[in-house]
């Protein structure tokens, strides 16, 4: 039990949800396009779990590299508290390697460029010398491209290639794509405003440290509040695929919700804030929720 729960704190839960749902999220949303009602479980589960190896194992080598930043700023993971040596922690990212390229390369070429594009950029965001989380905008850079960019598109081509032997991207997986893009990067923003003290003393140049915690975190809240008004705006043009009074109705919500939780975080109060940031990963996962959802029923 010891080692299965310093396993999960090492994978970051948050993220694990993250990619899980995005992977379920987009097959649904392929098969929502199937004129046959055809599925592919075997080509779900080997995706989610190439997807969750590369998961692993880039949250894992930032583990690694970071472990004298993580003793300050988070303290109680497996390598910077010392409950894992760092052998360990080298061994499980590169089994989790060696199942996310494995598992990829037993499917389609589009599965294999998602996999191997996100292990590349989330190996140089973190491993020296190259290290681009140095680097306020490059380390936003690497997020907001795997999550919203690679992921999506690249993802979605796998699953409909899978499921309807199509290769085009319909306008309404454009649009997801770009939502996620921006929510991605207020997560890239988030991330680091309750890490300003580690990142301070390491010189890790974080859009935080260099505008602020405030007017970061109004930044984000005001893209997020963008994001939401477009996808409410693109519900009134009924596209096809998607269900326009579903997304108006979802979105609308978690727009007066996002608001009305950002009223009241204190920014002088570094857990306050930290749950924020796990606020809005809970917003990610909603997306990839209540999104297929309007395309089921579209």
């Amino acid at each position: 039990m010891t080692f299965l729960t310093n396993l999960i704190w090492f994978s970051r839960p948050h993220t694990i949800i993250g990619t899980s749902l995005s992977v379920t999220g987009l097959y649904l949303i392929a098969f929502a396009l199937s004129t046959d009602d055809a599925h592919n479980f075997v080509a779900y589960i080997v995706a989610l779990l190439s997807c969750l190896g590369a998961n692993i194992y880039i949250v894992g080598l930032n583990q690694i590299t970071d472990i004298d930043i993580d003793r300050i700023n988070k303290p109680n993971l497996p390598l910077a508290s010392g409950a894992w040596s760092m052998r360990t922690g080298k061994i499980i990212c590169a089994i989790s390697f060696a199942i996310a390229v494995v598992a990829a390369f037993s499917q389609g070429h589009f599965l294999v460029w998602t996999v191997i594009t996100s292990l590349f950029i989330g190996t140089i965001y973190s491993l020296p010398p190259i290290r681009l989380k140095r680097f306020h905008f490059w380390a936003a850079a690497c997020i907001f491209t795997v999550r919203g960019v690679v992921v999506n598109l690249l993802l979605f081509l796998h699953f409909n290639s899978v499921l309807n032997g199509a290769t085009n991207i319909p306008l309404h997986v454009w649009i997801l794509m770009v939502f996620i893009f921006g929510l991605s990067l207020v997560i890239a923003w988030f991330k680091d405003i309750p890490d300003m003290d580690g990142d301070r003393q390491f010189q890790i140049m974080t859009l935080s440290l260099k505008l602020g915690p405030k007017r970061v975190f109004n930044l984000g809240r005001g893209l997020l509040a963008a994001c939401y008004i477009g996808l409410i705006l693109v519900g009134f043009l009924n596209l096809p695929g998607i269900n326009g009074p579903i997304l108006i109705v979802t979105h609308l919500f978690l727009l007066i919700l996002m608001w009305v939780v950002s009223q009241r975080v204190n920014l002088t109060e570094r857990a306050a804030i930290a749950r924020y940031y796990l606020f809005i990963w809970l917003l990610f996962f909603s997306e990839y929720i209540f999104y297929p959802i309007a395309c089921l029923l579209a």
